[in-house]
C-alpha cells in the first residue's frame, strides 16, 4: 500500500508563507498560519510554501502555476488535484499534535474524526508527553538497552497500564519505579485474513512493538505496515502451518 502523502510536522514560527485570497476560506487558513507562528506574505515574497484560496478557477490555477514554477509547494484550497500539500484537521494537546488528513478529498470527514478524537484524548496528554521527555535520562539509566527501554515504555502506555494515555496518570510515580518489561522473545501470530482490520487488539499492539518482523512472502504489505516504521522486515521461509503467519522478535 503506497502513501498518497507523507505526513510531516513543519515548524513555521517566523517563516514566510504566501497566502492568496480573501473571504472565509482564506481567513481560516490565516488563523491556522497565525497559530503556527508563520509570517503571512504576498505572492512576490520569497517563501517555500503557499496557500491559494482564490474563488475564481482561472485566477486560482494561474496563481498555482506561477508559484509552482518558482519551486514553491502549493496548497490550492478545494482543488486537491493541484495540491502539493494539504492541511489536516488538528487535535492539539501541546506538545502532542494529532493530524487527520484525507488528501484533500473530504474536509468534512477529517473534521468529524477530529471531533471524535477531541472527546477521547484527555487534556492531560501533553503533561504525559512532557513528563516522559523529562524522564529520558532516568529511563536510560534504568534500561540501558534501547529495545528493553522501548518495551518498558510500550507496556506502561498500554491500555490500563500505569501510563495509559487515555487516563489521568502520574508520570513521576512511574519514573520513580518503572516496571521492567518481559524478557525478549519470539512470538508467532496467526492471521485470520489478509485484511489489517481483522487484526486483534493484541496482534496490533505486538506488531507496533516488535523490533523485527519475520514474514512469509504471502503476508500482505497492508499488514506489515502496521509495524513500526523502523522495525526490520525480514522475509522468512513459509511457516509450516495453515493460513498466514508472522513471527515477531520482541527484543
Amino acid at each position: 500500500m503506497t502513501l498518497h502523502s507523507l505526513p510531516l510536522f513543519v515548524r513555521l514560527a517566523g517563516r514566510p508563507v504566501i497566502l492568496l485570497g480573501e473571504g472565509e476560506a482564506a481567513d481560516a487558513k490565516r488563523r491556522l498560519l497565525d497559530r503556527a507562528g508563520a509570517t503571512v506574505v504576498g505572492e512576490d515574497a520569497p517563501a517555500a510554501l503557499a496557500i491559494v484560496a482564490l474563488d475564481d478557477e482561472e485566477e486560482a490555477l494561474a496563481a498555482v502555476a506561477r508559484l509552482k514554477a518558482r519551486g514553491i509547494l502549493v496548497n490550492a484550497v478545494d482543488r486537491p488535484d493541484h495540491c502539493d500539500f494539504t492541511l489536516p484537521a488538528i487535535v492539539d494537546r501541546d506538545p502532542v499534535l494529532v493530524a487527520i488528513g484525507t488528501g484533500g478529498v473530504s474536509a468534512g470527514l477529517a473534521a468529524a474524526l477530529r471531533q471524535r478524537l477531541e472527546t477521547l484524548l484527555p487534556a492531560s496528554l501533553g503533561t504525559l508527553a512532557r513528563g516522559l521527555h523529562a524522564g529520558r535520562a532516568t529511563l536510560r539509566a534504568r534500561f540501558p538497552d534501547g529495545g528493553e527501554r522501548r518495551r518498558a515504555i510500550a507496556a506502561a502506555l498500554a491500555p490500563a497500564g500505569p501510563l495509559d494515555p487515555l487516563e489521568e496518570r502520574d508520570v513521576a510515580a512511574w519514573l520513580a519505579d518503572p516496571v521492567a518489561p518481559p524478557p525478549a522473545t519470539l512470538i508467532r501470530i496467526a492471521l485470520t485474513s489478509s485484511d489489517p482490520d481483522d487484526l486483534t487488539l493484541r496482534q496490533a499492539r505486538l506488531l507496533a512493538s516488535a523490533d523485527r518482523v519475520f514474514h512469509a512472502a504471502d503476508v500482505p504489505r497492508a499488514i506489515l505496515d502496521r509495524a513500526r516504521a523502523d522495525a526490520a522486515r525480514i522475509m522468512a521461509e513459509p511457516i509450516d502451518e495453515p493460513g498466514l503467519s508472522i513471527r515477531l522478535d520482541m527484543q
